[in-house]
Protein backbone atom coordinates (compact mmCIF):
# COMPACT_ATOMS: atom_id res chain seq x y z
CA UNK A 1 0.00 0.00 0.00
CA UNK A 2 1.41 3.45 -0.92
CA UNK A 3 2.05 5.89 1.90
CA UNK A 4 0.03 8.63 0.18
CA UNK A 5 -2.63 8.19 -2.49
CA UNK A 6 -4.18 11.19 -4.25
CA UNK A 7 -7.11 10.44 -6.55
CA UNK A 8 -8.98 12.98 -8.68
CA UNK A 9 -8.07 15.89 -6.40
CA UNK A 10 -10.05 18.99 -7.30
CA UNK A 11 -9.55 22.20 -5.31
CA UNK A 12 -11.60 25.19 -6.44
CA UNK A 13 -11.77 28.82 -5.33
CA UNK A 14 -14.74 31.17 -5.55
CA UNK A 15 -13.70 34.60 -6.86
CA UNK A 16 -15.34 37.66 -8.37
CA UNK A 17 -14.20 36.37 -11.77
CA UNK A 18 -15.93 33.03 -11.24
CA UNK A 19 -14.84 29.63 -9.98
CA UNK A 20 -11.10 29.12 -10.32
CA UNK A 21 -10.23 25.43 -10.76
CA UNK A 22 -6.72 25.68 -9.30
CA UNK A 23 -6.23 21.91 -9.01
CA UNK A 24 -8.41 19.99 -11.42
CA UNK A 25 -8.26 16.21 -11.37
CA UNK A 26 -4.80 15.41 -9.96
CA UNK A 27 -3.93 11.79 -9.11
CA UNK A 28 -0.61 10.33 -7.91
CA UNK A 29 0.99 8.16 -5.25
CA UNK A 30 4.00 8.46 -2.94
CA UNK A 31 5.62 5.27 -1.69
CA UNK A 32 7.33 4.81 1.68
CA UNK A 33 10.80 6.38 1.68
CA UNK A 34 10.41 7.82 -1.83
CA UNK A 35 11.20 11.34 -3.02
CA UNK A 36 8.64 12.60 -5.53
CA UNK A 37 9.06 15.97 -7.21
CA UNK A 38 6.27 18.20 -8.51
CA UNK A 39 7.58 20.71 -11.05
CA UNK A 40 5.86 23.45 -13.00
CA UNK A 41 5.68 27.19 -13.46
CA UNK A 42 4.13 29.57 -10.93
CA UNK A 43 0.35 29.25 -10.74
CA UNK A 44 0.14 25.70 -12.05
CA UNK A 45 -1.34 24.32 -8.80
CA UNK A 46 1.70 22.88 -7.02
CA UNK A 47 1.27 24.75 -3.74
CA UNK A 48 -2.51 24.36 -3.71
CA UNK A 49 -1.96 20.59 -4.03
CA UNK A 50 0.28 20.62 -0.95
CA UNK A 51 -2.17 22.78 1.02
CA UNK A 52 -4.99 20.39 0.09
CA UNK A 53 -3.00 17.44 1.43
CA UNK A 54 -2.33 19.31 4.68
CA UNK A 55 -5.93 20.45 5.07
CA UNK A 56 -4.84 24.10 4.95
CA UNK A 57 -6.96 25.38 2.06
CA UNK A 58 -8.86 28.42 3.41
CA UNK A 59 -12.60 27.75 3.31
CA UNK A 60 -14.00 30.10 2.09
CA UNK A 61 -13.00 30.93 -0.61
CA UNK A 62 -11.43 27.55 -1.42
CA UNK A 63 -12.59 24.01 -0.92
CA UNK A 64 -11.60 20.46 -1.82
CA UNK A 65 -14.46 19.22 -3.98
CA UNK A 66 -16.66 16.18 -3.33
CA UNK A 67 -15.22 13.11 -5.04
CA UNK A 68 -11.61 14.06 -4.30
CA UNK A 69 -9.63 11.51 -2.31
CA UNK A 70 -6.49 11.95 -0.18
CA UNK A 71 -5.52 8.74 1.62
CA UNK A 72 -2.66 8.34 4.07
CA UNK A 73 -1.87 4.65 4.54
CA UNK A 74 -5.40 3.93 3.33
CA UNK A 75 -7.11 6.40 5.68
CA UNK A 76 -9.25 9.01 3.93
CA UNK A 77 -8.35 12.56 4.95
CA UNK A 78 -10.93 14.46 2.92
CA UNK A 79 -13.88 15.22 5.16
CA UNK A 80 -12.09 14.75 8.48
CA UNK A 81 -12.94 17.21 11.24
CA UNK A 82 -10.54 19.99 12.18
CA UNK A 83 -9.35 18.24 15.34
CA UNK A 84 -8.68 14.98 13.53
CA UNK A 85 -6.76 16.62 10.69
CA UNK A 86 -4.80 18.68 13.24
CA UNK A 87 -3.63 15.46 14.91
CA UNK A 88 -2.39 14.13 11.57
CA UNK A 89 -0.80 17.43 10.54
CA UNK A 90 2.66 17.54 12.06
CA UNK A 91 2.58 14.04 13.53
CA UNK A 92 2.25 12.13 10.24
CA UNK A 93 2.58 14.78 7.53
CA UNK A 94 4.66 17.94 7.91
CA UNK A 95 5.39 20.82 5.56
CA UNK A 96 8.26 23.24 5.01
CA UNK A 97 7.12 26.47 3.33
CA UNK A 98 9.14 28.48 0.85
CA UNK A 99 9.52 31.71 2.87
CA UNK A 100 10.85 30.84 6.35
CA UNK A 101 10.84 34.43 7.61
CA UNK A 102 7.11 34.76 6.92
CA UNK A 103 6.41 31.34 8.48
CA UNK A 104 8.37 31.90 11.69
CA UNK A 105 6.83 34.11 14.36
CA UNK A 106 9.14 37.15 14.73
CA UNK A 107 8.29 37.76 18.42
CA UNK A 108 9.25 34.28 19.67
CA UNK A 109 12.67 32.67 19.74
CA UNK A 110 13.29 29.80 17.33
CA UNK A 111 13.71 27.46 20.28
CA UNK A 112 10.36 28.48 21.69
CA UNK A 113 8.64 27.71 18.37
CA UNK A 114 10.15 24.22 18.11
CA UNK A 115 9.55 23.69 21.82
CA UNK A 116 5.84 24.52 21.41
CA UNK A 117 5.38 21.89 18.68
CA UNK A 118 7.01 19.23 20.85
CA UNK A 119 4.82 20.05 23.86
CA UNK A 120 1.58 20.16 21.87
CA UNK A 121 2.10 17.16 19.59
CA UNK A 122 4.43 14.83 21.48
CA UNK A 123 3.25 15.82 24.97
CA UNK A 124 6.83 16.27 26.24
CA UNK A 125 7.62 18.10 29.44
CA UNK A 126 9.30 21.47 29.13
CA UNK A 127 12.80 20.29 29.98
CA UNK A 128 12.57 17.26 27.64
CA UNK A 129 11.15 19.47 24.89
CA UNK A 130 14.08 21.87 25.22
CA UNK A 131 16.57 19.00 25.03
CA UNK A 132 14.91 17.51 21.93
CA UNK A 133 14.66 20.94 20.27
CA UNK A 134 18.39 21.53 20.72
CA UNK A 135 19.09 18.04 19.32
CA UNK A 136 16.94 18.87 16.29
CA UNK A 137 18.79 22.13 15.70
CA UNK A 138 22.03 20.20 15.82
CA UNK A 139 20.66 17.50 13.48
CA UNK A 140 19.78 20.04 10.79
CA UNK A 141 23.29 21.48 10.89
CA UNK A 142 22.86 24.64 12.93
CA UNK A 143 26.11 25.49 14.77
CA UNK A 144 26.01 26.29 18.49
CA UNK A 145 22.41 25.03 18.84
CA UNK A 146 22.24 25.98 22.54
CA UNK A 147 22.83 29.62 21.64
CA UNK A 148 20.59 29.57 18.54
CA UNK A 149 17.75 28.16 20.65
CA UNK A 150 17.43 31.56 22.37
CA UNK A 151 17.73 33.71 19.24
CA UNK A 152 14.96 35.30 17.19
CA UNK A 153 14.33 34.55 13.48
CA UNK A 154 15.66 37.93 12.30
CA UNK A 155 19.02 37.13 13.91
CA UNK A 156 19.54 34.16 11.56
CA UNK A 157 20.48 34.04 7.91
CA UNK A 158 18.01 32.79 5.30
CA UNK A 159 19.68 29.40 5.19
CA UNK A 160 19.58 29.10 8.97
CA UNK A 161 15.91 30.09 9.03
CA UNK A 162 15.12 27.35 6.54
CA UNK A 163 17.01 24.83 8.68
CA UNK A 164 14.89 25.91 11.65
CA UNK A 165 11.75 25.30 9.57
CA UNK A 166 13.02 21.84 8.70
CA UNK A 167 13.75 21.15 12.38
CA UNK A 168 10.19 22.18 13.27
CA UNK A 169 8.79 19.93 10.54
CA UNK A 170 10.84 16.99 11.80
CA UNK A 171 10.01 17.58 15.47
CA UNK A 172 7.08 15.16 15.46
CA UNK A 173 8.84 12.54 13.31
CA UNK A 174 6.44 12.61 10.32
CA UNK A 175 6.20 9.82 7.75
CA UNK A 176 5.87 12.34 4.90
CA UNK A 177 7.61 15.70 4.57
CA UNK A 178 6.26 18.17 2.02
CA UNK A 179 8.91 20.69 1.00
CA UNK A 180 7.32 23.59 -0.89
CA UNK A 181 10.03 25.51 -2.76
CA UNK A 182 12.48 25.00 0.13
CA UNK A 183 15.39 26.70 -1.68
CA UNK A 184 13.60 29.80 -2.99
CA UNK A 185 15.52 33.06 -2.42
CA UNK A 186 18.64 31.20 -1.24
CA UNK A 187 21.96 31.49 -3.05
CA UNK A 188 23.19 28.43 -4.94
CA UNK A 189 25.65 27.33 -2.24
CA UNK A 190 22.99 27.38 0.48
CA UNK A 191 20.51 25.71 -1.91
CA UNK A 192 22.91 22.81 -2.35
CA UNK A 193 23.36 22.52 1.42
CA UNK A 194 19.58 22.47 2.06
CA UNK A 195 19.01 19.82 -0.63
CA UNK A 196 21.84 17.69 0.74
CA UNK A 197 20.35 18.06 4.23
CA UNK A 198 16.89 16.95 3.05
CA UNK A 199 18.34 13.92 1.24
CA UNK A 200 20.40 12.96 4.28
CA UNK A 201 17.48 13.33 6.70
CA UNK A 202 15.22 11.28 4.40
CA UNK A 203 17.73 8.43 4.33
CA UNK A 204 18.41 8.49 8.07
CA UNK A 205 14.77 8.78 9.12
CA UNK A 206 13.25 6.65 6.36
CA UNK A 207 10.58 9.23 5.59
CA UNK A 208 9.07 10.07 2.20
CA UNK A 209 9.49 13.53 0.69
CA UNK A 210 7.17 15.41 -1.67
CA UNK A 211 9.32 18.16 -3.15
CA UNK A 212 7.55 21.06 -4.87
CA UNK A 213 9.64 23.34 -7.06
CA UNK A 214 9.88 25.19 -10.37
CA UNK A 215 13.61 24.36 -10.59
CA UNK A 216 14.43 21.37 -12.80
CA UNK A 217 17.97 21.30 -11.42
CA UNK A 218 16.60 20.67 -7.92
CA UNK A 219 14.39 17.86 -9.28
CA UNK A 220 17.36 16.21 -11.00
CA UNK A 221 19.42 16.41 -7.82
CA UNK A 222 17.20 14.65 -5.29
CA UNK A 223 14.06 13.04 -6.76
CA UNK A 224 13.18 9.47 -7.73
CA UNK A 225 10.03 10.32 -9.69
CA UNK A 226 8.75 13.53 -11.25
CA UNK A 227 5.24 14.91 -11.78
CA UNK A 228 5.06 17.79 -14.28
CA UNK A 229 2.08 20.10 -13.63
CA UNK A 230 0.50 22.58 -15.98
CA UNK A 231 -2.76 24.49 -15.61
CA UNK A 232 -4.00 22.53 -12.60
CA UNK A 233 -3.26 19.08 -14.04
CA UNK A 234 -0.43 16.56 -14.16
CA UNK A 235 0.70 16.49 -17.79
CA UNK A 236 3.59 14.03 -17.46
CA UNK A 237 4.77 11.51 -14.89
CA UNK A 238 7.86 9.33 -14.83
CA UNK A 239 11.27 8.69 -13.33
CA UNK A 240 13.90 11.43 -13.40
CA UNK A 241 15.71 9.61 -16.21
CA UNK A 242 12.53 9.26 -18.29
CA UNK A 243 11.54 12.90 -17.88
CA UNK A 244 14.97 14.36 -18.61
CA UNK A 245 16.10 11.96 -21.33
CA UNK A 246 12.78 11.05 -23.02
CA UNK A 247 10.22 13.81 -22.36
CA UNK A 248 6.89 12.99 -24.00
CA UNK A 249 4.74 16.06 -23.41
CA UNK A 250 5.43 19.24 -25.43
CA UNK A 251 5.29 21.32 -22.24
CA UNK A 252 7.99 19.19 -20.60
CA UNK A 253 10.08 19.47 -23.76
CA UNK A 254 9.61 23.24 -23.65
CA UNK A 255 10.76 23.43 -20.02
CA UNK A 256 13.89 21.41 -20.77
CA UNK A 257 14.84 23.30 -23.92
CA UNK A 258 14.45 26.62 -22.08
CA UNK A 259 17.25 25.73 -19.65
CA UNK A 260 20.52 27.65 -20.19
CA UNK A 261 23.43 25.52 -21.36
CA UNK A 262 27.16 26.11 -21.00
CA UNK A 263 27.69 24.89 -24.57
CA UNK A 264 25.41 27.68 -25.82
CA UNK A 265 26.94 30.54 -23.85
CA UNK A 266 25.80 33.89 -25.23
CA UNK A 267 22.94 32.38 -27.20
CA UNK A 268 19.39 33.63 -26.74
CA UNK A 269 17.36 31.45 -24.35
CA UNK A 270 14.45 29.55 -25.86
CA UNK A 271 11.00 30.27 -24.44
CA UNK A 272 7.52 28.76 -24.54
CA UNK A 273 5.41 31.26 -26.47
CA UNK A 274 1.95 32.33 -25.33
CA UNK A 275 0.42 32.34 -21.85
CA UNK A 276 -1.38 29.97 -19.50
CA UNK A 277 -5.15 30.07 -20.11
CA UNK A 278 -7.51 31.65 -17.57
CA UNK A 279 -8.10 29.18 -14.69
CA UNK A 280 -11.66 30.49 -14.36
CA UNK A 281 -12.42 29.26 -17.89
CA UNK A 282 -10.14 26.41 -18.88
CA UNK A 283 -10.50 25.36 -22.55
CA UNK A 284 -12.41 22.18 -23.41
CA UNK A 285 -9.44 20.47 -25.02
CA UNK A 286 -5.77 20.29 -24.08
CA UNK A 287 -4.85 23.26 -21.89
CA UNK A 288 -1.46 23.55 -23.58
CA UNK A 289 -2.84 23.42 -27.13
CA UNK A 290 -2.73 27.18 -27.75
CA UNK A 291 1.02 27.18 -26.99
CA UNK A 292 1.91 23.87 -28.64
CA UNK A 293 3.49 23.62 -32.10
CA UNK A 294 2.23 20.01 -32.39
CA UNK A 295 -1.44 20.76 -31.67
CA UNK A 296 -4.11 19.46 -34.06
CA UNK A 297 -7.92 19.34 -34.17
CA UNK A 298 -8.31 16.59 -31.57
CA UNK A 299 -6.19 18.57 -29.11
CA UNK A 300 -8.46 21.59 -29.41
CA UNK A 301 -11.69 19.63 -29.02
CA UNK A 302 -11.07 16.94 -26.40
CA UNK A 303 -9.17 16.87 -23.11
CA UNK A 304 -6.35 14.30 -23.45
CA UNK A 305 -5.93 11.47 -20.98
CA UNK A 306 -2.73 10.47 -19.20
CA UNK A 307 -1.50 7.90 -21.72
CA UNK A 308 1.38 5.50 -21.11
CA UNK A 309 4.32 6.34 -23.33
CA UNK A 310 6.53 3.25 -23.06
CA UNK A 311 4.07 0.41 -23.45
CA UNK A 312 1.72 -1.45 -21.12
CA UNK A 313 2.80 -1.46 -17.48
CA UNK A 314 5.13 1.52 -17.88
CA UNK A 315 5.05 4.20 -15.21
CA UNK A 316 5.93 6.88 -17.75
CA UNK A 317 2.81 8.68 -18.97
CA UNK A 318 1.87 11.96 -20.65
CA UNK A 319 -1.40 13.86 -21.03
CA UNK A 320 -1.07 14.23 -24.79
CA UNK A 321 -3.05 12.83 -27.72
CA UNK A 322 0.19 12.42 -29.65
CA UNK A 323 0.87 9.45 -27.36
CA UNK A 324 -2.11 7.82 -29.04
CA UNK A 325 -0.41 7.83 -32.45
CA UNK A 326 1.37 4.69 -33.77
CA UNK A 327 5.15 4.78 -33.61
CA UNK A 328 5.27 5.01 -37.39
CA UNK A 329 3.81 8.54 -37.14
CA UNK A 330 6.64 9.77 -34.89
CA UNK A 331 9.92 10.80 -36.45
CA UNK A 332 13.30 9.36 -35.52
CA UNK A 333 14.25 12.30 -33.28
CA UNK A 334 11.21 11.91 -31.08
CA UNK A 335 9.64 15.22 -32.19
CA UNK A 336 6.14 14.00 -32.72
CA UNK A 337 4.05 15.28 -35.58
CA UNK A 338 0.26 15.27 -35.80
CA UNK A 339 -1.53 13.27 -38.50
Amino acid sequence: MPLLEIEDLRTYFSTDAGTVRAVDGVSFEVEEGETVGIVGESGCGKTVTSLSIMGLVPDPPGRVMTGSSIRLRGRELVGLGKNEIRRIRGNEIAIVFQEPLTSLNPVFTVGNQIHEALVLHRKLGRSDARRVAIELLKEVGIPEPDQRFSEYPHQLSGGMQQRVMIAMALSCEPDLLIADEPTTALDVTIQAQILELLADLKDRRGMAVLLITHDLGVIAEVCNRVLVMYAGQIVESGTVEEIFLRPQHPYTEGLLTSLPRISAAGARLRTIHGAVPDPASWPEGCRFASRCSHAWDRCMATMPLLLQSDGEGSGHSARCWLQDLPLSRKDQKGTRAPP
